[in-house]
């Protein structure tokens, strides 16, 4: 476990003019709320091992089959990693898609974990920052959330 979870992203439209920090979320202890969790971003590529080149879940293939192979893989990855924190589905209260690809096909199974509990998917056009990778995802369980608009 990283107490650090961030999630690389490189957005299709308005990108930024150098590298910047959009946005970061942190969790405080609190006794009477219930747990709170951010889980890392992870792309369609397992941790260790093979470089993102050997291990990419079919690795070039943008067609819905290969988005959705991809987009199952994640979810498994995001799976394994709420469990290893000791929370599941039902805990999460946001997840973000970071993708060009079309997810609207994946809403109603793929993402049937998170979206069948009316919980929020926040698509993000964007890609992931390994040139191989088309798909990311990060999620979070929060009891209450404050967003700080500094533009205004």
């Amino acid at each position: 476990m990283n107490p650090v979870a961030r999630t690389n992203i490189c957005p299709e439209i308005g990108k930024p003019d150098s590298v910047s920090l959009h946005a970061f979320g942190y969790t405080v202890p609190d006794a009477s709320a219930r747990a709170s969790f951010v889980v890392a971003g992870s792309g369609e590529a397992p941790e260790g091992g093979a470089s993102y080149a050997q291990g990419t879940i079919r690795p070039g293939d943008a067609s819905p089959e290969g988005v959705r192979a991809k987009a199952q893989w994640v979810m498994g990855e995001m799976e394994r990693r709420l469990s290893g924190l000791g929370y599941g589905w039902r805990e999460a209260t946001v997840a973000n898609v970071y993708t060009v690809r079309d997810i609207h096909p994946l809403l109603i199974d793929v993402l049937a974990p998170i979206t069948g509990l009316g919980r929020a998917v926040t698509w993000h056009f964007s890609r992931p920052p390994v040139a191989v990778l088309d798909y990311e995802m990060d999620v979070r369980g929060l009891p209450r959330e404050i967003l700080i608009d500094a533009s205004a």
